[in-house]
């Protein structure tokens, strides 16, 4: 008995001892990855994939088999595109050229603005050329062309800033002025879309979201012409941006127009987690940074918890973030099981590269979620943009060095 008791002890105490050891280790053996200006390096395992020729066939969720093919390829960095009433493709590009896409090929439309663009795609402070392209409400008359784009300053590499329009004649952009120009304070990205009340709304990056005497990180509302409405919510309000629409957002890769009650909707990006679709409402604070529902990237909470107490919530919301981009109201029957969804742009899921998709969200009629799909994920391209084309097929732009345009349509 006595030898037995003797003989158990070490072992008893080799357990505890290698059990500390185990659970000790484990407590500091979490990777030390590399970062950069703040932010974790992300990883390039899935990155720079090169895509297939095509057709793809995917089953779907809703039982509704799809085809996506190529429309055009070896596009340089597509950002936004928009068709015109008569169907003709347009498609800006961060590199700043304004292109029209038919029959497979792209075909450069001169007259546009000079820009510039810093950085690589997914990179902290990155800025575009061409941003985005609006089409007047009334294009088929006017035949106006509205782009927001990185206008060169002086003296640096990175630009402001600007709205323009021109008209469209002939394959070329005539008369092109600028119609709006934050002076070198805005950066980043800035999407356009027309309300139904004929209002341009903008949307614009960069700092100071909580000051209203700033235009960082507001919903700006703007006549056709670029000049101030006078039944803006701010007007007249001392040390405000007459601009000013909405205020407290991060940055707004995606906005679209509801196709019935004419809500503005804008998404924007969180940092780590966080990513959200909004409802723009006028004087409304969205929180940012103040309050998120995402985490920083070096990893604590943005806020003091995932909140959004005392600001506009969210009415989707992503964590991990998807980095959203481009939206659409999805209207046709063509994809019939699909009508009245809502289609987002992700540029890369969880802050790994080459994990770009596009995700469907099924709302009901009090645009409360009820489930999401993904989809073309084994892509591995960066969906920058996303539309619905007067044929009722989807078109995505993706963009790569060596972007395509997709089109996505019923299998049979």
């Amino acid at each position: 008995m006595n030898e037995a008791r003797f003989t158990l002890r070490p072992l008893a105490l080799s357990v505890a001892m290698l059990g500390g050891l185990l659970f000790g280790s484990m407590a500091t053996a979490q990777q030390q990855v590399p970062f950069a200006n703040g932010v974790p390096v992300a990883p390039t395992g899935l990155a720079d994939i090169k895509l297939g020729a095509g057709p793809w066939l995917y089953h779907t969720g809703e039982t509704m088999d799809i085809k996506v093919e190529v429309v055009a390829r070896d596009i340089e960095y597509p950002m936004a595109m928009a068709f015109t009433p008569k169907g003709e493709l347009l498609l800006v590009t961060r590199k700043g050229k304004l292109l029209s896409i038919a029959n497979g090929k792209s075909t450069d439309i001169p007259g546009g603005p000079p820009s510039v663009f810093a950085g690589e795609s997914g990179g902290l402070g990155t800025s575009h050329g061409y941003i985005d392209i609006a089409l007047h409400p009334d294009f088929a008359k006017n035949q106006y062309v509205y782009l927001s784009y990185t206008k060169p300053i002086a003296g640096s590499n990175r630009g402001g800033i600007a709205i323009g329009r021109g008209k469209l004649n002939n394959g070329k952009l005539e008369n092109f002025a600028d119609i709006w120009d934050s002076q070198g304070k805005g950066a980043g990205v800035s999407r356009l879309a027309f309300a139904k009340d004929g209002k341009l709304i903008a949307t614009m990056s960069g700092n100071d979201p909580q000051d209203l005497n700033t235009i960082g990180g507001k919903v700006l509302r703007l006549n056709d012409d670029g000049t101030i409405p006078k039944d803006n919510p701010y007007v007249g309000t001392p040390n405000t941006r007459p601009e000013v629409y909405s205020w407290g957002h991060r940055s707004a890769l995606g906005l679209a127009i509801h196709p019935v009650t004419g809500d503005i909707w804008e998404n924007e990006n969180g940092p780590n987690g966080g990513d959200e679709i909004n409802i723009i409402k006028p004087k409304a604070n969205y929180g940012w940074p103040k309050v998120s529902l995402g985490r920083d990237y070096k990893g604590p909470w943005q806020s003091e918890g995932p909140n959004h107490l005392g600001y506009e919530p969210p009415i989707v919301y992503w964590v991990p973030a998807i980095a959203v981009s481009g939206m659409l109201f999805y209207t046709s029957d063509i994809l019939s099981k699909w009508k009245g969804d809502v289609f987002v742009g992700s540029l890369r899921t969880g802050e790994v590269n080459g994990t770009g998709h596009i995700e469907r969200i099924l709302l009901n009629d009090k645009f409360e979620e009820l489930r999401r799909e993904s989809l073309l994920s084994d892509l591995h391209q960066r969906m920058r943009d996303v539309k619905q084309g007067p044929d009722g097929y989807i078109y995505v732009a993706t963009e790569q060095k060596d972007g395509v345009i997709l089109r996505i349509m019923p299998a049979k």
